[in-house]
């Protein structure tokens, strides 16, 4: 129903910033629930930000105040401004569309085989 591909990932120094994309093909764009996810080597997948189709956001808590999810829905686009990066940032990058209900995000669609990887090293 909706497939998504992300890009924008890199490498980038500690304190840095990246933008990464997602492209969104398919109906139905505006009405979903976005959110980012990401999984770092050996590590379980994580959800990271996410915006309702209304436009509200919520994010992890080591994420607040450094990374900004955005949408357009026109371009059926959705963004993750992240900024002054950590390391512990280091991951590759998924979006997902979904749901919210009860306060929790259920992802819908994803291309877990996609992302885009971020790197975040001196």
């Amino acid at each position: 129903q909706v497939q998504l591909v992300e890009s924008g990932g890199g490498l980038v120094q500690p304190g840095g910033s990246l933008r990464l994309s997602c492209a969104a093909s398919g109906s139905g764009f505006s009405i979903y629930a976005m959110g980012w996810y990401r999984q770092a080597p050996g590590k379980q997948r994580e959800l990271v930000a996410t915006i309702t189709s209304t436009g509200s956001t919520d994010y992890k808590d080591s994420v607040k105040g450094r990374f900004t999810i955005s949408r357009d829905n026109a371009k059926n686009t959705l963004y993750l401004q992240m900024n002054s990066l950590k390391p512990e940032d280091t991951a590759v990058y998924y979006c997902s569309a979904g749901e919210y209900y009860g306060g929790i995000y259920y992802p819908q669609f994803a291309s877990w085989g996609q992302g885009t990887q971020v790197t975040v090293s001196s």
